[in-house]
């Protein structure tokens, strides 16, 4: 993809321009997007107009009770409407992702819905099977559909091997179910997935208008998107006014600088047009260091678990009973088996299969033989064998109950596993096993947690800002499906749904951008860091038994890098009181100071300025001083002090905050000043933080907080110090 600062011509024939051409980008920035060979592009690279060149990268995809568990609640009797019924019509939000189904009824048009708003200049685009005078109405109000930069990549789309649709409409599910959790309709008496979930279904802002832009398509079942129609996204999503864009997509790290990816380009292009911007961090955890998404203009969300869960009673010969967890909506009965008696070794693959069948019979399998790391290879192999269901034992803490299988599936602890093999050993008959149904019971289990498949920090591209930002519910969310799309994609899966459980950062982020909408409507003037901050700020760090967060794939208490500043607060994002601003210029300076170049910053910024230009002397140096809701210093050796301001949004202009602190194991932790007094809305203030090492570490991160309040408002943010002992050793 080329970004120049002027329109150049090709010295080739004008049908070879024109059959090479994808996408020309008019209203983020000037460029395009076109077939080329590395000589082409080396040569196109050199001339003065041109600011970069880079080559398109494909990324890859990464409700009932979940609004319910934020405090969105819309059944409770009160005088005033909630937030979520009071907001959020004057707001379009943009979901990049593999389309719609617009027949839902998340997306039909509610008989007092309000026009469409006047600076809305998009419009729907029609298509196979989508008809933009039928399907778009005053809720759907843009549908758009990018595929060149797809099908060059790929060639054109078998539609035998991947179904889809040549238009906005959506096969894969994964669009459809993101949007209804963004901004879905209210849908009272939802029937759920089977009878599960039952209740009241609605997107985090359901006044809110939805303007789909399908950048992904089926490939293998998986959804992909190439950066030549993201960007082409983008570029038309700004010009279309749409006030928030939800992308549930990424790739993993190695991460490509800022300047050579096209979300980044197109997030910094948004931004400074005054549109928030979300993403998901990515389904890499629990490793560190795997974060995606990092750029700082943009919020990063992980994914965390709500109260609701599904328990399902196993009994086995009538009397001994266990508890495990599934979405059972029947009765079954058969006999039950170890995976022994099947497989080789016991192990639960589709190779180990000993071509005996298990007709009516329950398998019993472990992860931990073999092993097997994904639930999916134990279920296929117990779908070779013909089995009736599976019991499968597994680590809690990797264990996602709230999954749609392909086999009716019971997940089960190592404790209880263990139980239920030590009961076949000792039985002298063969024993009989009654399974589910399962059950919907709700605040029983302690939430949230954050799930083990969630990207950790700290990040590998910008270890100075704090990554993810945010965690929000991910997992077991219900929210609206294609019929005629079978709940697990799989080719044997002949269900038909309107409803369908997913899990994932791909579900926590349509939370966020939900959220930001709401935000976005009753503070009309606040800027994309504006609402991140408030988000940010009034996060919590607590689960519903009072006690810390615990970080799943593990039995420890969370840390930043896995939640960022916490668990999504959306009443209290509501009235922050304070927050923390970043302009366009400190966007530029923290480039700066990550060592690009002026061509480089060029590159992301649409209108350049004398400002975009970074100091000749300019070389690496820390962003700890930008201006962000979160403290990270990546390295402390001595002391260090930093600054950050603040502006005062709370309802009152006359008030004085107060500054508590947390500090991080083995650091002094100074502030100045320790008290801000506000004497007019929006006024400004400044303190600066002083860190000073006071004990020995051979490299280790540790946290803490710093938190301002007034008595009405408590604005925290996280800190995070990497220690290093070299600045300790040399000074004492």
């Amino acid at each position: 993809m080329i970004s120049s600062m002027n329109f150049w011509r090709c010295r080739c024939s004008k049908d070879d321009a024109e059959q090479s051409m994808l996408y020309s980008y008019n209203n983020g920035f000037l460029g395009f997007s076109a077939k080329l060979n590395s000589t082409q592009a080396a040569s196109l690279a050199k001339l003065n107009q041109v600011i970069t060149v880079f080559k398109s990268k494909s990324l890859k995809l990464h409700t009932t009770r979940s609004w319910d568990f934020l405090g969105l609640a819309v059944d409770n009797a009160r005088r005033t409407p909630p937030p979520q019924l009071a907001y959020g019509s004057d707001i379009v939000v943009g979901i990049f992702d593999t389309g719609i189904w617009p027949e839902s009824e998340s997306f039909r048009e509610t008989p007092e819905a309000k026009p469409i708003p006047s600076s809305w200049n998009g419009k729907c685009v029609g298509g196979e099977d989508f008809d933009p005078s039928v399907h778009c109405n005053r809720k759907l109000i843009g549908a758009r559909f990018y595929l060149r930069g797809f099908e060059e990549t790929y060639g054109t789309i078998d539609f035998t091997r991947d179904p889809e649709y040549r238009s906005p409409r959506d096969y894969l599910g994964h669009g459809t179910h993101t949007a209804s959790t963004a901004v879905g309709s209210v849908v009272r008496n939802v029937s759920g997935f089977f009878g599960l979930g039952r209740g009241t279904a609605r997107g985090g802002a359901p006044l809110a208008r939805l303007a789909v832009f399908k950048t992904c398509w089926g490939k293998d079942l998986e959804g992909v998107c190439t950066e030549a129609d993201i960007l082409a996204a983008f570029d038309d999503a700004i010009h279309d006014g749409v006030h928030v864009i939800s992308a549930s997509f990424g790739y993993s790290p190695p991460l490509s600088p800022f300047f050579e990816s096209s979300a980044d380009i197109g997030a910094f292009h948004a931004a400074e047009r005054g549109i928030s911007v979300v993403f998901s961090t990515g389904n890499d955890g629990p490793d560190p260091g795997v974060v995606q998404n990092v750029a700082p203009w943009a919020v990063s969300v992980a994914a965390s678990t709500v109260d609701r869960s599904f328990p399902t009673r196993i009994v086995i010969d009538g009397s001994f009973t266990l508890t495990g967890q599934s979405l059972i909506s029947q009765e079954i009965t058969g006999t039950l088996a170890l995976a022994t008696t099947y497989f080789n070794g016991g192990v639960c693959k589709w190779e180990n299969w000993m071509k005996k069948l298990a007709n009516e019979t329950i398998i019993l399998c472990f992860s931990t033989l073999g092993p097997v790391q994904f639930i999916e290879e134990a279920q296929a192999a117990a779908i070779r064998a013909n089995a009736l269901a599976l019991i499968f034992a597994a680590s809690p803490t990797r264990q996602l109950a709230e999954e749609v299988d392909m086999i009716p599936t019971v997940r089960v602890d190592i404790l209880h596993g263990t139980r239920i093999r030590n009961y076949l050993a000792r039985s002298p008959t063969v024993p009989m096993v009654k399974i589910g149904p399962s059950k919907t019971v709700i605040g029983e289990t302690t939430a949230p947690s954050v799930a083990y498949l969630s990207s950790r920090g700290p990040s590998s591209l910008s270890p100075d800002i704090l990554k993810p930002d945010i965690t929000a519910p991910g997992i077991g969310i219900l929210a609206a499906w294609p019929p005629r799309t079978p709940p697990t994609l799989l080719p044997g899966d002949h269900r038909s749904i309107e409803w369908n459980f997913q899990s994932g950062t791909s579900m926590s982020c349509p939370h966020v951008a939900g959220v930001m909408a709401l935000l976005q409507s009753a503070h009309p003037d606040w800027s994309p860091s504006a609402i991140r901050s408030a988000i940010m700020t009034t996060a919590y760090t607590r689960d519903t038994s009072y006690d810390l967060i615990l970080s799943g794939g593990s039995m420890k208490s969370t840390d930043p890098f896995d939640i960022g500043a916490g668990h999504i607060n959306p009443l209290k994002a509501m009235d922050p009181g304070l927050v923390y601003n970043t302009r366009t210029d400190d966007y530029v300076l923290f480039m700066c100071n990550i060592g690009y170049t002026d061509q480089e910053i060029k590159s992301m910024v649409l209108h350049p300025e004398p400002s975009t230009t970074c100091l000749p002397s300019h070389s690496y140096r820390t962003n700890a001083d930008f201006n962000y809701p979160s403290i990270t210093i990546p390295s402390l050796r001595l002391t260090r002090t930093i600054k950050r301001t603040v502006s005062n949004v709370g309802p009152n202009k006359n008030t004085v905050y107060f500054v508590d602190i947390i500090r991080p194991v083995g650091v002094e932790v100074l502030i100045w000043p320790r008290i801000l007094v506000f004497s007019k809305c929006q006024q400004e203030h400044s303190y600066y933080v002083t860190f000073k090492p006071t004990e020995i570490f051979s490299g280790r991160y540790v946290f803490g907080e710093i938190m301002w309040t007034n008595g009405l408002h408590r604005v925290r943010s996280p800190v995070v110090v990497f220690l290093s002992n070299a600045g300790f050793l040399a000074s004492s």
